[in-house]
């Protein structure tokens, strides 16, 4: 099993979240804690976040890092569709 941990800027998203969609977000979490990996809604990315996964929860996108070594998943942000891919 994985630890989760969220950057700042993820965390403080995450905090605003109306419930149904921190409902989601939760269950996201737990699927990943569990398989970061395989998921019909799991994708490795490429260009700027090269090496990173991201996870769709319809119109949202969780985009994150996993660390074998120390069995650990880092969520860099959660965003809209629209604006995740467009982040520095």
């Amino acid at each position: 099993m994985y630890e989760l941990v969220l950057t700042r800027k993820a965390q403080r998203f995450y905090q605003e979240a109306d419930p149904s969609l921190a409902r989601r977000l939760n269950r996201c979490f737990d699927q990943l804690r569990q398989n970061p990996y395989e998921h019909p809604n799991i994708k490795r990315l490429t260009g700027s976040f090269a090496g990173a996964f991201r996870y769709r929860i319809g119109d949202w996108r969780v985009v994150y890092r996993v660390d074998e070594k120390r069995q650990v998943i880092t969520v860099l942000l959660i965003a809209p569709r629209g604006e995740v891919y467009r982040q520095p």
